[in-house]
């Protein structure tokens, strides 16, 4: 495998609300799945708030205390397989509240950096009951860039634009993205891909919570705003490979960020 690819492994779950311990028994049984398969994956993803769900009304009792249990076993399981491991989210429980966090792990188990939703979604009360970050997520993939943000943050292309301008190639974004609007999601998700020359990789969750139906359709999308990778509405695991390379071809060819004129935005 050269430097700058990356075989990819999104796991697409099937989320039971209010339920940690089954759902730590699904990522475990998909993370095991993953790895096992006869093309091993570079790196690994999980959905939104794959340990809770949105089960908000018990969400500082639910919530991992301070990340630890999900940390731990997240780390562990990149060392014992030497992965890259994007944690999807979690619901974090800190003294001042619930976040809705990333932590992302390297090859040999550390901790290569985390994510605080910074824009919580009003229409299922998230600003009730989560605290809102207050910092952009980055980290880099065996020394490539990449940018960290979670669901409703893909309709905020402010935030997607001050990663791309400080070098990150590839956005990665967890999500629990509900009907009706995957045209929404998939609209979204290509024009940030094709605005910034990057590639956007999104893991979406499936299944139903209550009235609430989420139809999946992970995706990994090149920075020509190509799909290359697309699940289903079913639990799974989607595959792709990417190659950070076209990030510099597309960029070179359309320069972009050499013809803006930020003064003129402000």
């Amino acid at each position: 495998m050269s430097s700058t690819k990356l075989k990819l492994a999104l796991l697409q779950m099937d989320i039971q609300i209010g339920e940690p311990e089954a759902n730590f028994i699904r990522a475990e049984r998909m993370l095991t799945e993953a790895v096992s398969a006869g093309d091993k994956p570079d790196l690994i993803m999980l959905p939104e708030m794959w340990n809770t769900g949105y089960a908000l009304d018990r969400i500082h009792e639910l919530a991992d205390k301070e990340g630890v249990r999900t940390r731990e076993k997240l780390a562990a399981f990149a060392q014992e397989h030497g992965v890259l491991l994007v944690g999807g989210s979690i619901a974090e429980k800190r003294d001042n509240g619930v976040y809705n966090t990333i932590h992302a792990f390297g090859r040999n188990g550390e901790e290569l950096g985390a994510y605080d939703k910074i824009h919580l979604f009003r229409l299922m009360d998230e600003e009730k009951y989560l605290q809102p970050g207050t910092q952009t997520g980055t980290l880099a993939l065996d020394g490539t860039p990449a940018g960290m943000m979670i669901c409703y943050d893909i309709r905020f292309p402010e935030l997607f634009r001050k990663l791309a301008l400080s070098g990150v190639k590839a956005v990665f974004v967890p999500a629990e993205w509900p009907n009706p609007r995957l045209h929404h999601w998939r609209t979204l998700l290509q024009a940030r891909a094709i605005e910034n020359q990057m590639y956007v990789i999104a893991c979406n969750r499936c299944g139903q919570s209550g009235e609430t139906v989420f139809f999946g359709h992970s995706m990994v999308i090149d920075p020509w705003g190509e799909v290359i990778a697309e699940s289903d509405d079913r639990e799974g695991i989607l595959t792709a490979e990417i190659d950070f390379a076209i990030v510099d071809e597309v960029r070179a060819r359309i320069p972009i960020f050499e013809d803006r004129r930020p003064t003129l935005y402000e």
